[in-house]
């Protein structure tokens, strides 16, 4: 049987009780039912798995020995950082969600033209909390020990001026160019649209600070399959799925 992870926010280290927030703690005692005397793993980001045992338990909370860690070496060597044009519901959860497991270490939504969600205020801050919990849960169930970083959301404009050394790349399928047709490299920086994509006004300011049109293949992709399918491309031909 394998063993539930759980991410917490609290520096681990060995031999330390932890006592874990009330919601991690309900799952644990009315999901997953376990008592006391059972095991699990909890990571804090670190890039360690620290393997513990159920001290109490109750739905309100969980206290758990630290018995022993060890490092978790399933990081990519290739850097990946997603500009991600802000989608509707599920769909960016899906990205958000598929990117972490596909070894994403950087999102950043994005405020485009064609954004069908605006948000504000308190609306931003709870969205804000739940991309942070949908992207925690992918690390719990794919292994992963380092937290992927979700930037505030920001507009095209100030993104795309960031500097920095990674290869930028920008989909559309009208381009020229394949991800085969490029050099190697060790970091690299992807933008996709949201739905309905990118304005040619939008697509022109990223070629201007330095990003390159590539494409995918001859069909059009829907925001949250354009995403998914460059992260694996992007780790199949430079990354750790090569």
């Amino acid at each position: 049987m394998r063993t539930s992870r759980f991410y917490t926010q609290q520096t681990l280290t060995h031999g330390a009780t932890v006592a874990l927030d009330r919601e991690t703690s309900h799952y644990i005692t009315r999901v997953l039912r376990l008592r006391d005397g059972d095991t699990l793993v909890l990571f804090d980001g670190s890039g360690r798995d620290y393997h513990a045992i159920v001290e109490s338990a109750d739905k309100k909370q969980v206290l758990a020995r630290i018995r022993n860690s060890e490092p978790v070496c399933n990081e990519s060597a290739l850097y990946i950082e997603l500009g991600q044009g802000v989608s509707r519901g599920e769909r960016m959860d899906f990205v958000l969600q598929k990117s972490v497991e596909l070894g994403v270490n950087t999102v950043t939504p994005l405020w485009t033209s064609r954004s069908q969600v605006r948000l504000q205020d308190q609306r931003l801050e709870k969205r804000l909390a739940h991309w942070q919990g949908v992207m925690r849960a992918a690390c719990e169930q794919s292994g992963r020990s380092v937290l992927p970083a979700l930037q505030e959301p920001g507009s095209l404009t100030d993104w795309c001026a960031t500097e920095n050394n990674a290869l930028q790349l920008v989909l559309d399928p009208g381009a020229e160019t394949s991800l085969r047709d490029l050099q190697a490299v060790n970091r690299v920086r992807i933008l996709v649209g949201p739905e309905g994509g990118l304005e040619e006004q939008e697509m022109m300011l990223a070629v201007s600070a330095g990003f390159q049109r590539v494409r995918l293949g001859p069909r059009v992709l829907r925001t949250e399959t354009a995403a998914l399918a460059t992260l694996s491309a992007v780790q199949a031909l430079w990354g750790d799925l090569a």
